[in-house]
């Protein structure tokens, strides 16, 4: 199949978050698997700069932006056989120090999207899919129009809408007809994410429990009619894990090597992960790891609160946080860490390395996310053989077997109720875990030879894609 993707970021050139890392590994793995792949997205600040390879595709674009008109260049990337990257310059609207949160986002991917849906044009691209991802690039859905293509939109996080004053439509140059509460209007306002839903030919997201999470008025964020008007032509579709940049057996940022075969270099990574971050060197007590975006989805606040109460009890564990986020949530972390230096140490900040190191060096890995669509680090932690401790919402629901279900078969340990209390409690299931090394070796085992590839991703949306062309 010949298949477009538009995404606002693409790792590694731009990233804010998981949408960066799901949209560039599934067009890889897409490309990989036999598709002509093409990605489009902006041409942010520094990105020419760092590309060596990068060319003009000899394609330019005039797009009307309410009363004006603006260019844009195309450049073009043959990243691998199979895949091309091509680059919206538009230095005006995307050339800024951060890629969202600017006074102007209507405007910049009012024109995004405008951009790809010419580039959909004959003259352009021979296409059969145009796969369009989150809010910015939800208007491709409906500006395609008749399009002889099929529209696939993919929602990364219904939280995320893109909703602006009701002045923005014009923008579009959409029918006025359009801006109506069963299409783009939304509470007076135009929202973007629901265009992209409205419009499209099949709506996914990405794990099932988080399609069916949707349909209710706790997950579905105001839109949960429009998802359930979406019936079975909404479906989940589980994000993979690109074992190439997330493996234990050939990674620069890890001290030693190991798998499931061989887990002598386990231990080394813990000690060399403690040593890193000052806390004592000790194998004999569970290190727990974090590694999150502060914010009130990802439950920092109940982490606090569950170590804390641990800590009260004198627990023996250690535990290692890497991110950044809310002030409030940065300062309570860190006041955490320097009242117990020799079980908490944090990292507020970003930091590649360490995030591997933190997944190789932990023996559990902790996910209290009130909600979380698919969820990336407890995949990465099964193939680390960090056991993840989970709540059981999204895709972290659909990716770990609970250590309920017998230990043949789990990968990890899931609570139900999103508070420090119940993560409290299941802490305390995974001390009691580590105080059994065979049970624990066997969970470990499970988790590091479950395979969430993005073969199989692949294969389920070339099965949609069927439906639909």
């Amino acid at each position: 199949m010949n298949i477009l993707h538009a995404s606002s970021e693409v790792f590694p050139y731009s990233k804010t978050g998981g949408l960066a890392d799901a949209t560039a590994a599934l067009a890889r793995a897409q490309a990989a698997a036999g598709h002509t792949v093409t990605l489009v997205t902006p041409l942010y600040r520094g990105i020419r700069e760092k590309l060596d390879d990068i060319g003009p595709s000899g394609i330019e674009l005039q797009v009307p932006l309410g009363q004006a008109k603006l260019q844009a260049k195309v450049w073009r990337l043959e990243q691998e056989p199979n895949l091309t990257v091509l680059f919206i310059d538009q230095p005006e609207l995307f050339d800024r120090e951060s890629l969202y949160g600017q006074d102007d986002d209507a405007e910049r991917f009012i024109f995004f999207s405008k951009c790809v849906s010419r580039l959909t044009k004959p003259e352009h691209l021979d296409l059969e899919i145009v796969h369009a991802h989150d809010w910015q690039s939800g208007l491709v859905m409906p500006l395609l129009g008749c399009e002889r293509v099929g529209k696939v939109f993919t929602i990364h996080n219904a939280a995320y809408q893109g909703r602006f004053t009701a002045d923005k439509f014009d923008l579009t140059g959409l029918p006025k007809a359009y801006f109506d509460w069963r299409q783009l209007e939304f509470h007076g306002e135009v929202n973007f994410l629901k265009g992209g839903i409205v419009f499209a030919d099949l709506v996914t997201t990405v794990s099932p429990r988080y399609a069916r999470e949707l349909f209710t008025q706790q997950y579905g964020c105001g839109l949960e009619g429009v998802f359930q008007a979406r019936g079975d032509t909404l479906a989940g579709v589980l994000n993979g894990v690109d074992y190439t940049e997330w493996n234990t057996t050939n990674n620069p940022h890890l001290s030693a090597a190991y798998c499931a075969d061989s887990l002598d270099g386990k231990s080394a990574n813990k000690q060399t992960l403690q040593q890193e971050i000052g806390l004592p060197a000790c194998d004999t007590v569970p290190l727990f790891g974090n590694i999150s975006r502060f914010t009130e989805q990802k439950g920092i606040d109940i982490l606090i609160d569950a170590l804390e109460e641990r800590l009260g009890d004198e627990a023996a564990f250690q535990f290692a946080g890497l991110g950044m986020g809310d002030r409030f949530l940065e300062r309570a972390m860190s006041s955490l860490a320097k009242r117990h230096p020799k079980q908490i140490a944090m990292k507020i900040g970003y930091d590649k390395g360490l995030a591997h190191r933190i997944e190789a060096g932990s023996d559990f890995y902790v996910m209290p996310s009130r909600f979380e669509p698919c969820g990336l680090n407890q995949l990465y932690s099964l193939r680390y053989g960090s056991v993840p401790i989970v709540h059981a919402t999204g895709g972290l629901d659909d990716s770990v077997i609970d250590l309920g279900q017998g230990q043949d078969t789990a990968t990890g340990i899931k609570f139900g109720d999103c508070s420090a209390e119940a993560l409290g409690q299941a802490l305390g299931r995974a001390l009691a875990l580590y105080a059994k090394p065979k049970n624990l070796a066997k969970v470990r085992d499970n988790g590091m030879r479950a395979d969430f590839s993005w073969r199989q991703t692949t294969a389920e949306y070339g099965r949609l894609y069927a439906k639909i062309i």
